[in-house]
């Protein structure tokens, strides 16, 4: 997995943040393939589904592979693996975890006060 999702924004009481995440999911072409063939695919998708319960998901084409794209809410980092097994045990998928902020979110931020908090560090430009 690549993200540990365990920090507590400052200020804010550690009891129980729930935060939305993108979970972005790659399938193989195999095992997907001989599922299909069989036909449980649909069902094991069903299953999976409905197991983790999404706020939404939308399947596409990832990479050449089949993917889907998932929000979810997660309100602890102990939430990850019940998100991620079903398609690494199902699908032997790829799962990528991101921390989704709502332009809410982002609002309380105040990133005014952290550009104040580090307008002291000197700006490398690449070119």
């Amino acid at each position: 997995m690549l993200c540990r999702v365990d920090f507590v924004p400052l200020g804010v009481n550690s009891k129980s943040i729930a935060m939305k995440m993108l979970v972005n999911v790659i399938m193989p072409i195999e095992p997907f393939n001989t599922l299909v063939r069989n036909g449980v695919a649909g069902e094991l998708l069903n299953r999976v589904v409905e197991d983790i319960k999404p706020e939404s998901i939308y399947f596409s084409e990832q990479e050449g592979n089949r993917g889907a794209v998932m929000i979810v809410e997660v309100a602890d980092a102990s939430a990850i693996p019940a998100i991620a097994e079903p398609w690494f045990l199902n699908f032997e998928a790829h799962c990528e975890f991101r921390i989704a902020m709502t332009p809410e979110d982002l609002m309380k931020a105040n990133m005014t006060q952290l550009a104040k908090k580090w307008q002291d560090v000197p700006v490398i430009h690449h070119n």
